[in-house]
């Protein structure tokens, strides 16, 4: 998406009536102007706070580099309210957040850098930052919810996950029963377990990609084909591929429930 719509987003939800201490908009791009004018914006309009990826174009940077724009994003939106919340998704970006780039910019900004999201995929990558930094008040999300338990018993906060945007009932029912919010089951094992059985199918090598089958899924669910449409590079998925993704759904029992049709 490119800034003008991103921009363009953030006022429509607002215009809606979404809370906008409800929403972290994703502001982190590869130039560090794009990246103030996103940033600036959500902050102007009171959003809970950023994710922000690092700088992406070049890799292999060093961590001076990266704290230096980090830095410079903080001390150019000039803005006491501004709560950013690090973006760690090496498969992606390949650029990665590591720990001491984390301890230098808590050190320089304790006020600012409020927390991270950790897609690594790999669980012990996240409990070297919530052992690290999470009694601190800085807020650790993991990026999948295949980790969602492990996190909130090891004093994480939550997930920000794609596949919420089709499971947000269930995600929330494990998550607020274990962080308290929510009177306990004795089965959070099997909640988990049940999260990850749903990913599972999302996420398959099957599907050209985990966004396109998300999105064939609404359509399917709100019998509204316009929802399969995706942007190049990406693709979606085949009749063959979306009666495969029906067929597996209902298999494992999985509903979208309260969505409008």
């Amino acid at each position: 998406m490119a800034v003008e719509e991103r921009l363009t987003l953030l006022d429509a939800l607002l215009a809606a009536g979404i809370d906008p201490s409800r929403i972290m908009p994703g502001t982190g791009c590869c130039s560090i102007t794009e990246t103030i004018t996103l940033t600036a914006h959500a902050v102007k309009h009171g959003c809970a706070g950023v994710l922000m990826l690092p700088p992406f174009y070049y890799k292999n940077v060093t961590e001076e580099g990266l704290y230096g724009c980090f830095s410079e994003v903080v001390q150019r939106v000039g803005n006491t309210r501004l709560k950013i919340y690090l973006y760690h998704i090496p498969s992606v970006a390949i650029v990665g957040i590591t720990p001491k780039l984390v301890e230098r910019l808590l050190k320089a900004y304790p006020n600012t850098i409020a927390g991270m999201k950790d897609s690594s995929g790999d669980w012990n990558n996240t409990e070297i930052f919530v052992d690290a930094f999470g009694r601190n008040g800085f807020d650790v999300f993991v990026g999948s919810e295949s980790f969602l338990l492990a996190n909130l018993r090891k004093g994480g906060v939550g997930t920000i996950s794609a596949t919420a945007n089709v499971n947000p009932a269930a995600i929330h029912k494990l998550y607020a029963q274990c962080s308290g919010k929510a009177p306990a089951t004795t089965d959070l094992e099997g909640q988990q377990a049940r999260l990850n059985v749903v990913r599972d199918v999302f996420t398959s090598r099957t599907f050209p990609s985990t966004i396109a089958a998300l999105k064939q899924a609404i359509a399917i669910y709100r019998n509204e084909p316009g929802w399969t449409k995706v942007r190049p590079p990406l693709v979606e998925l085949t009749a063959k591929q979306a009666e495969l993704l029906a067929a597996e759904l209902k298999a494992i029992g999985f509903e979208m429930a309260g969505i409008e049709t």
